[in-house]
């Protein structure tokens, strides 16, 4: 830790964490807010289903592109004040989408609305990295899982704005309003990160080191799987095993549910069991989940299947941002080489999939996401909290970003 940083009390410690929970809540209800209005933003727009799937792609694309930019903008402005910008335009690009009249215009607003994601993604992650190594136990499967419950949040209001059948840009515009206050009061508790005085600043563009590729494989893995099964379970369901509309389509949200579930009690199994020896357990289930539902003789075992892999898959994300944290100097260069990587495979997964069912089937589909799953119970080694020193007495003297963090302002 740079010379003349504060040592934070645990009091302040775990405001900062409630404060940084807040905003990945936040962060996950503009996703859940934008995901609800889709079907409206295609009506709106003319486009067909192949130039949606085309516009889909643009917020991966802005946001692998923006990603590297995230550690030198977090340099220059410290922690605090680059997440409250970033989040802020995060929540104010949801209007986005709406408004844009054409194809080309949509991408270029999804383009937006992905760099902004991205960039506010790694920043919040970054932080949350050096909080859970302050504290010295684990938060950041707590974090991801909040962030899945403001996507179910957000999710909610988009239904029942649909269900009341308003105006998307009137719903975004409410929206983005509310998330944007939200955003900013709860940046105003979050620990405030800044790179000491004497170390050089990283470059604008940085590329991603060789510990965040192997890291990202196994992120890899765990979002391809969760890709796929988001996507597609309801798909297999009724073409697969020909269940009813009703009970295809509750398997995705069960598959949610799921992994928001296991990612807010993820942090207590990681302190207790570790990271390596609970990604390698979590791919044991997912691998068994993606058996059930390949060898599915009835649409039950394909729904244990389906939350077999939600279960086995949630922490692995965040315990893949929290091993690049501490995979060398720059956090958040690392996590930016991991979430670059994750959101490129959320790019391919649904895509891949149908490709590969389209010439042979969805089983054989499903099959390759087993076979991923069973790759995080290989690869589970690399996870291996080995630069992460015990706090002794409140304090921080091996920080793994040689950071400065200073008290919360309220």
């Amino acid at each position: 830790m740079a010379s003349g940083a504060k040592v934070l009390d645990p009091g302040k410690l775990r405001r900062a964490r409630f404060a940084l929970a807040a905003v990945f809540c936040v962060h996950g209800a503009v996703a859940g807010s934008f995901a609800t209005r889709i079907p409206w933003i295609t009506d709106h727009t003319g486009v067909s289903a192949g130039q949606l799937g085309l516009a889909l792609a643009f917020p991966a694309i802005g946001a692998s592109l923006a990603m590297p930019l995230a550690g030198a903008i977090s340099h220059r402005l410290g922690a605090r004040t680059a997440l409250r910008w970033l989040l802020a335009l995060w929540t104010l690009a949801l209007t986005l989408p709406s408004l844009a009249p054409d194809l080309w215009v949509l991408c270029a607003a999804l383009f937006v609305y992905g760099a902004t994601s991205g960039t506010s993604d790694v920043v919040m992650n970054a932080v949350g990295v050096e909080v859970e190594h302050r504290m010295d136990r684990s938060i950041m499967s707590g974090l991801h899982g909040m962030w899945s419950v403001g996507a179910l949040i957000g999710s909610a209001g988009g239904t029942l704005a649909a269900h009341l059948d308003t105006d998307a840009r009137i719903h975004h515009a409410l929206a983005a309003a509310i998330l944007t206050v939200l955003g900013v009061l709860a940046v105003r508790g979050v620990l405030d990160v800044r790179s000491s005085p004497d170390e050089e600043p990283p470059p604008r563009f940085a590329i991603p080191p060789k510990s965040a590729v192997v890291i990202g494989a196994i992120g890899f893995c765990a979002v391809f799987a969760e890709g796929a099964s988001l996507d597609w379970s309801a798909v297999y369901l009724r073409d697969v095993l020909d269940t009813s509309p009703a009970l295809a389509a509750a398997s995705t949200t069960a598959f949610a549910l799921t992994m928001a579930v296991a990612r807010l009690a993820g942090d207590r199994i990681v302190d207790r069991f570790g990271a390596v020896r609970t990604v390698r357990t979590g791919g044991v289930v997912a691998t068994v989940g993606g058996a059930l539902v390949v060898l599915a003789p009835h649409p039950a075992t394909a729904l244990v299947g389906f939350g077999l892999i939600g279960l086995g898959i949630a922490v692995v994300v965040p315990l893949a941002f929290a091993a690049a944290g501490r995979s060398g100097p720059r956090p958040a260069q690392a996590i930016a080489g991991v979430a670059t990587i994750t959101y490129t495979s959320s790019l391919i997964a649904p895509s891949a999939i149908g490709g590969i069912a389209d010439v042979t089937s969805l089983v054989v589909s499903f099959g390759l996401v087993t076979v991923l799953a069973f790759g995080l119970v290989l690869g589970a080694g690399v996870l291996r909290s080995a630069g992460r020193e015990r706090v002794a007495g409140g304090s921080a003297e091996h920080s793994p970003a040689d950071l400065t963090a200073r008290e919360p302002r309220g």
